[in-house]
């Protein structure tokens, strides 16, 4: 099914939420607006109050991965550098922060969202002609990166989470053209000629939210899938510059050993597909208010894909991309 264009906002005039899946961005995510059952009060909304900005960037030699966190009461940033040829993470870095203090999500996917610690700092902001650019200076490893402008539309994708008033929303690009450099140390990684994908990500969740997710993207290829706190929302395909929905998502891995083979599958027919992992980023995190057990395997995805049950299958050969297992109390 092709997904309809994305409403002009979130919420009609009451107040009243307009779940459902569509193509297109939207500029505003107000929370403080929803009618019950959803309505909270401002301190409620300030702790569940979560929202990411998350960059991928993928070529034949070179993934890496870049996100800004403001969890409400907390922030974080992260960023990695894959070696794809070496198979290991060649330059990472990674901080909490304070709202408010060096953090700022964009208020939309179309905005911009910075993290400062110290002389560490991560960029990304909107530029000219629809294209997006990513500058991460963080001591010896940094990014200078523009991608854009889309070849296909964005996915919205915004419902219920749960019970207790949580509703989520996030946007989600298909494969975006991407160029620039990347350097680590004293080696340095041209970006050119590679695709770069966003997501956007804002919400009001529960204190413990997990999810297992796959992405992966070509400039006329892609998908996104969780299974989780967020059910089957988000699951879509992008395919010849169209945005189709896809059915609940399975994962067949092994959580005490996350490299070995991956099998995710959707339950409408229209996706199956084996991912085999080159390496992986990992972190765990205990603190006092919170915990974050995450990985995040790196590698390619090999098997089919269609836009319907009677079209005929495409076939995906290592089409380079991440799965996730993550377990967040925040």
């Amino acid at each position: 099914m092709i997904l309809p264009p994305s409403p002009p906002a979130l919420l009609d005039g009451d107040g009243v939420p307009r779940f459902g899946r569509y193509a297109g961005l939207v500029e505003q995510f107000d929370w403080a607006a929803l009618a019950a059952p959803h309505a909270r009060g401002a301190i409620w909304r300030r702790f569940h109050h979560k929202r990411w900005h998350y960059v991928a960037l993928s070529t034949p030699a070179l993934f890496c991965g870049v996100a800004i966190v403001d969890l409400g009461w907390a922030s974080t940033a992260f960023a990695y550098a894959f070696d794809r040829h070496k198979g290991k993470v060649v330059a990472a870095f990674s901080q909490n922060g304070m709202p408010g203090m060096g953090c700022r999500v964009a208020p939309h996917a179309g905005g911009s969202s910075r993290f400062r610690f110290l002389s560490n700092s991560i960029v990304i902001e909107a530029a000219s002609q629809q294209r997006h650019r990513l500058l991460l200076d963080c001591g010896h490893f940094a990014i200078d990166a523009e991608f854009g402008p889309p070849v296909s539309p964005a996915l919205l994708a915004f419902g219920p989470v749960g019970e207790g008033g949580c509703v989520h929303a996030t946007q989600k690009s298909g494969g975006l053209p991407l160029w620039g450099t990347v350097r680590c140390g004293a080696m340095g990684y041209s970006l050119d000629d590679g695709v770069a994908s966003f997501d956007y990500s804002n919400g009001l969740l529960a204190r413990e939210t997990e999810w297992r997710w796959a992405s992966a993207h070509s400039l006329d290829l892609g998908f996104n899938l969780q299974a989780g706190y967020f059910g089957g929302q988000e699951n879509a395909l992008w395919l010849d510059g169209q945005l189709f929905a896809l059915g609940r998502a399975h994962f067949d891995f092994n959580p005490d050993n996350p490299l070995a083979p991956w099998h995710v599958w959707t339950d409408d027919d229209l996706l199956d597909l084996h991912f085999r992992a080159e390496g992986a980023r990992r972190e765990d995190k205990n603190l006092w208010l919170a915990s974050s057990r995450y990985i995040q395997p790196i590698g390619t995805f090999s098997g089919w894909v269609r836009s319907s049950v009677n079209a005929p299958k495409r076939i995906v050969a290592q089409l380079a991309g991440v799965t996730e297992n993550h377990r967040s109390r925040w």
